[in-house]
């Protein structure tokens, strides 16, 4: 069997078809020119049963729990709680940012959520108080990377299933990488701040105003809580975490905080059922062409060519780096790992890296690439939120990107990073 699969993929890509399509279509075309034509039904067998399966059911409810909280309004509790905390400091406003992307991570899990939620009241509100358009935009996109690293994070669920890893353990391996891309942004964002000197608020928030705006935070903030916790101790599984998280966003939305009405959740359910779909059918795609990349044997293939190139773990993690980045310049996160998972997942497990160590490597590459040109999905959403052209966006980002690529080959090269807590709780 060849591998023509793989050139049909890029030219299907690069004419412009829908990722989920072409991921359809090469497999298919390739086993006709290789007249293997009585695998076909084999192939839409191992699409459906891409999909039937129990551990994705919690991307729907994920994807639910944050349209919930994301039309009812909790992002603007999260907001005024991080400007009470930090809405002092000189740069106060991107300090906001950052921070209420870290809390807004633990709700929705969604880079894409975090930009148009949080960015559509902050990079208004940042460009009236002496901020620039461009600058405000950066600092949005740049954060909203953390959404998809500390979990919930549908990216990580999708590379579980792909590559049978746990998602606990993923999850678990995600938080301190994230909270590293958080701080490492605040950090950047004090330098740039004083640099440019940037404004600083009047005063600072007294204790009974952060007492009030931690209260009508605190239903919300359990919902990271209830989910992580769950998982971690064996309580429930990720699937029905998702669910829990869910019916909780709908109980505080509606009912405690009255935030959503009634009127709105058709609303909600229509829009969490179609990002739902679209991302479910990419990974029904996604099975047939990772079939044809285990019948090829591409994986043996891949090693045999990593280790002409380099016997050292620690360079070939520093090249895949390179060619993550790359990639992500150019594809969304999920086709990324999708497509890249089956091959170089195995690969690196041959070579001795950890499975989740490099399941973590991989998921934070791709999440960066989301806030890269020329193809980067949030600096779009951000683009559009600010009014200014992506390309002013990107080279304002650069400084954060950095900052982000420093992380990544930290949590790459120092393995107690990403792993010590999935081993303190028994993961790894």
């Amino acid at each position: 069997m060849s591998f023509t699969f793989f050139w049909l993929l890029l030219v299907l890509m690069i004419a412009g078809l829908p990722i989920a399509f072409a991921l359809m279509i090469a497999p298919g075309i390739s086993l006709f020119f290789d007249g293997q034509q009585s695998m076909f039904p084999m192939l839409l067998m191992r699409m459906y049963n891409g999909i039937d399966s129990f551990p994705l059911m919690a991307i729907p409810y994920f994807i639910l729990a944050g349209e919930v909280m994301n039309r009812g309004g909790i992002t603007t509790r999260l907001v005024r709680l991080s400007q009470a905390l930090i809405g002092h400091l000189r740069g106060g406003l991107a300090h906001v940012n950052i921070l209420s992307s870290i809390l807004f991570a633990g709700l929705s899990g969604s880079a894409v959520a975090d930009t148009s939620a949080i960015g559509s009241m902050l990079i208004p509100a940042m460009e009236k108080n002496g901020y620039t358009k461009r600058f405000s935009a950066a600092v949005t996109a740049a954060s909203s990377v953390i959404g998809p690293i500390i979990p919930p994070s549908g990216i990580m669920i999708i590379y579980a299933f792909v590559m049978n890893v746990s998602v606990a353990g993923l999850f678990a391996a995600g938080l301190v990488p994230g909270l590293m891309v958080g701080f490492s942004l605040m950090a950047m964002t004090v330098y740039l701040s004083k640099k440019r000197n940037y404004p600083v608020a009047s005063q600072r928030a007294s204790f009974n105003e952060v007492f009030i705006s931690f209260k009508g935070a605190i239903l919300p903030l359990l919902t990271p809580i209830i989910i992580l916790g769950g998982i971690l101790a064996g309580i429930f599984t990720p699937t029905e975490a998702a669910a829990i998280a869910a019916g909780y966003a709908i109980l505080i939305s509606v009912f405690v905080l009255r935030t959503l009405k009634f009127k709105d959740i058709p609303k909600v359910l229509f829009n969490a059922a179609l990002s739902s779909g679209m991302i479910l059918f990419l990974v029904g795609a996604s099975t047939a062409f990772a079939t044809l990349v285990s019948l090829t044997g591409t994986a043996p293939k891949a090693m045999e060519i990593m280790n002409s190139i380099s016997q050292n773990p620690l360079v070939l993690l520093f090249l895949v780096n390179l060619l993550l980045f790359f990639v992500g310049m150019f594809l969304d996160a999920g086709p990324a790992i999708l497509i890249l998972g089956p091959v170089l997942g195995p690969t690196f497990i041959g070579l001795g890296v950890d499975p989740l160590h490099f399941a973590i490597i991989m998921c934070v590459n791709v999440t960066v690439g989301l806030a890269t040109p020329p193809m980067g999905l949030i600096l779009f959403v951000a683009a559009g939120l600010s009014d200014e052209p992506v390309e002013k966006i990107a080279w304002e980002m650069l400084p954060f990107l950095a900052i982000e690529v420093v992380v990544i080959f930290l949590i790459t090269f120092v393995e107690a990073i990403p792993m010590t807590l999935p081993r303190l709780l028994g993961f790894a």
